[in-house]
């Protein structure tokens, strides 16, 4: 997480939980192995708000409760916008070897994403976006560079403030451009050859 970010009160949001995923971790000790489960969990209320966090324990029951706790520790606030409940402008976020592009959607696109990504973005609560994953597929750093691309959101209002312009104009605008055919177009006439009659032979 960056620091900087502001502290939000999650007593007053109804988080719900995903597990992106459970590792199975062996550690090698005098003794022999000591086998422990994994799990990175994001949670979120679908208006805004995510968090992601990772816990280590013998049970995967006890994994997860660990890391329901770490992510409730790490939550953020997100800007979408309300036309559409997509993403203000395009993004990128990187974390690792991780690369996540982000792109707003026109209502109706749906969230064209997979795997950890589609966990993050479902739990802000986007139902428009377009989603790119271009680095590692590693399920940490995927997340990772998602939180991060979502932290480079900024508010359209804000900034059409900020710059003392129409919020109108750093608004996503989807149109659709049709084609025009010109009309009184005619094709090329095809001009047909007959083959050469055969010439008959004179008598003699």
């Amino acid at each position: 997480m960056r620091k900087g970010i502001e502290k939000i009160d999650i007593q007053s949001l109804d988080l719900k939980d995903q597990v992106v995923g459970i590792n199975r971790v062996t550690k090698v000790v005098k003794g022999g192995k000591n086998m422990s489960f994994a799990a990175l969990v994001v949670v979120g209320d679908g208006a805004g708000h995510v968090g992601y966090g990772s816990g280590k324990a013998r049970e995967v029951p006890s994994a997860i409760k660990k890391g329901i706790e770490a992510a409730k520790k790490n939550v953020i606030r997100v800007h979408i916008t309300k036309e559409g409940l997509t993403i203000p402008h395009t993004v990128t976020g990187r974390f690792g070897s991780g690369s996540v592009l982000l792109k707003p959607a026109s209502a109706g696109t749906g969230v064209i994403a997979g795997g950890a990504v589609r966990a993050v973005i479902s739990a802000v609560g986007i139902h428009n976006v377009l989603t790119k994953s271009l680095g590692s597929s590693t399920a940490h750093n995927v997340v990772k560079a998602t939180i991060d691309a979502l932290q480079q959101l900024k508010d359209p209002h804000m900034v059409a403030r900020l710059r003392g312009r129409d919020v109108a104009e750093f608004m996503v605008a989807s149109k659709t451009k049709g084609k025009k055919v010109e009309a009184g177009a005619t094709a090329a006439p095809v001009v047909a050859t007959a083959a050469p009659a055969s010439v008959a032979p004179e008598a003699v």
